[in-house]
């Protein structure tokens, strides 16, 4: 009986500690460099990443900018970063938008595509001046990044958050009414 009290609270234990570690996984992307940003559309954008290791490859994906869902990432001159290039639809709204890489390795990296409006000076503009104007009139990117590689919580809503909660409820009480049932002296 006391074995039976010692799995439940560890596989409750392990359960919440599962549950509570997920999150974490969300934030294992590597950071993509895109440059330029902004940038106008019809213009040729550079993308590289650390994240696909030493001599490594990727596949990109501007699929979110109407651009490419495919386009390959290949390694530089200084070896442990790939880069790959992709041109800004000239029908693309000024935006912010998400760009995405799958290493060969199984690694991601995922980098924010600014586009301006209008023509000229905007992808040359300093950091200190018109580059960070541009950045508070753009607005704020929508959806997840498509990289090809499902994500469940894409889409995730209050209803969903909610549904969640309530399972976690529902095994913590269903938890310790079990203990608690089993600790009367061995009666069920």
């Amino acid at each position: 009986m006391r074995t039976a009290r010692m799995l439940t609270g560890a596989a409750l234990t392990m359960t919440a500690l599962g549950l509570a570690g997920a999150p974490a996984l969300a934030g294992d992307f590597g950071k993509l460099e895109v440059s330029p940003s902004p940038a106008q559309p019809g213009a040729m954008v550079t993308v590289n990443t650390t994240a696909c290791g030493p001599d490594g490859s990727g596949t990109g994906d501007a699929s979110a900018v109407g651009g490419p869902a495919s386009f390959a990432l290949k390694p530089t001159i200084r070896k442990e970063s790939v880069i790959g290039q992709f041109t800004v639809p000239a029908k693309a709204k000024s935006g912010t938008y998400g760009i995405g890489v799958k290493c060969r390795n199984g690694k991601e990296a995922t980098g924010d595509l600014m586009v301006g409006s209008g023509s000229g000076g905007a992808s040359s503009s300093s950091p200190s001046t018109g580059a960070s104007a541009g950045m508070m009139t753009t607005k704020p990117p929508k959806g997840g990044v498509k990289t090809g590689v499902g994500s469940t919580s894409e889409n995730s809503g209050l209803t969903e958050i909610m549904a969640g909660a309530a399972v976690l409820a529902t095994a913590a009480v269903g938890g310790t009414w079990f203990l608690r049932r089993r600790g009367g002296g061995g009666r069920i």
